[in-house]
């Protein structure tokens, strides 16, 4: 039988030498030069470096700056050219931020059979197919937290034009001219158009709630903000907060979405993270 008091030392023997083993690796770390860093670091998966932050402080500070070789590299091998040189991705402006909105941006596998995603990975294309309305999903939802992202109708809106959120159950395709976005209770959205709120195929009024509320303009950068920990949806153009459009979300993931008619019209979605107040 095993002696009680070799076991207790056995374990910290044990503890101890894994202790001297992480204070050999962050010491070893820290001496590292950031050229080596960045070489190092360029070959690793974003899960990897996720990790790699959380070794030492000063692999922490290398990688917490969004605008090193680190994440250009990265940007460069994930990104298409075409993406990094327009200006669909002025708002966000660091090498990091326009790779997580690259990870959050329209999901090719999970729209309708009449879009396809452009080479530029943040825009979608509606194919001109006749009675047909058509929708796409984020590749990213959420359940907690607060989320920001951009959309820019960069083509008509025809008679339908909607935005907003769903879950994996909402449909993504369905005869007709219609609203499809807000036509269930697994969506909700905010009809451009007409300025109508949708949700569960009813209209839940007009929105934003201003005498005479200006008509979308194509081009225009309409803010989507979902807050997931009041269970929110809320809206801004033009940098103008426009209020809460829809209360009492589900605690369920939510996907950014769109739904569109008209034939060859073009839907730009770009993730933002956390809103900023104020």
């Amino acid at each position: 039988m095993e002696c009680p008091v070799e076991t207790t030392s056995k374990k910290e023997t044990a503890q101890k030498t894994r202790a001297n083993s992480s204070k050999m690796v962050e010491e070893l770390a820290t001496t590292l030069p950031d050229s080596a860093l960045e070489v190092i670091f360029s070959y690793l998966d974003l899960h990897d470096l996720r990790n790699c932050s959380l070794v030492c402080k000063k692999w922490y500070c290398f990688l917490n700056d969004e605008n090193n070789d680190v994440w250009r590299l990265h940007c460069i091998r994930k990104l298409a050219e075409e993406a990094l040189k327009s200006d669909l991705l002025s708002s966000v402006p660091t090498y990091k931020a326009k790779l997580r909105a690259f990870y959050h941006a329209w999901n090719p596998n999970d729209c309708s059979r009449n879009v396809y995603i452009k080479p530029n990975g943040f825009t979608l294309h509606r194919n001109p197919v006749a009675q047909s309305t058509d929708a796409a999903r984020g590749k990213i939802g959420f359940r907690h937290g607060r989320h920001a992202w951009e959309v820019i109708w960069e083509g008509p809106l025809g008679t339908v034009a909607v935005i907003g959120i769903a879950t994996k159950e909402a449909p993504l395709q369905c005869h007709g001219y219609v609203a499809l976005l807000g036509s269930d209770e697994q969506s909700w959205g905010w009809n451009l158009v007409d300025n109508h709120l949708l949700h569960n195929g009813d209209s839940q009024g007009n929105y934003p709630l201003l005498n005479n509320a200006p008509k979308y303009q194509v081009g225009e950068r309409i803010r989507v903000i979902l807050d997931c920990d009041d269970n929110t949806l809320s809206f801004e153009k033009n940098y103008e907060f426009l209020g809460v459009a829809f209360r009492g979300l589900p605690d369920r993931k939510l996907y950014p979405s769109v739904s569109a008619v008209y034939g060859n019209t073009e839907v730009s979605m770009v993730y933002l993270g956390p809103p900023l107040d104020g």
